[in-house]
């Protein structure tokens, strides 16, 4: 189980930080949590939740309309190779860059979430996660 990327180890794909602000539906109660620094789900459809829960709260509350604002958001660029990780994201998904996702169509969401898992974990993800975790809306 080591030998499995961090964001699948957590059953945190989208590789969400910790955050004192954020009590995710299905998180780890943090006496149980091993990674101080991300959070843990109880399962991958929790993970995924957050995951399509954080984006539509980035277009929401942030104002994210491409896929390129959502990815300098997720992915900011002292942390990331943030125009590789929207080229890689936009190449899953078959968009241009400019691109507007439908922040409530499960079939958009569902192919945005499995394009940032894919790039942060170097792993195909798991399409029914991403639907049950859809469902957990």
């Amino acid at each position: 189980m080591k030998n499995q990327p961090r964001g699948i180890r957590n059953c945190n794909p989208g590789n969400i930080r910790n955050s004192d602000a954020t009590d995710w539906k299905g998180e780890v109660p943090s006496s149980a949590k091993k990674d101080n620094a991300f959070e843990e789900f109880e399962d991958m459809p929790h993970g995924y939740r957050a995951l399509i829960r954080l984006l539509q709260n980035y277009h929401k509350m942030h104002g994210c309309k491409t896929i390129a604002d959502y990815i300098n958001r997720w992915a900011p660029r002292h942390e990331n190779n943030t125009s590789a990780y929207i080229t890689a994201v936009c190449r899953k998904m078959q968009v241009p860059t400019t691109y507007q996702p439908n922040v409530n169509d499960k079939d958009t969401m569902c192919l945005f979430a499995a394009a940032i898992s894919e790039v942060e974990n170097g792993v195909p993800a798991q399409m029914a996660d991403i639907r049950a975790g859809w469902e957990l809306l």
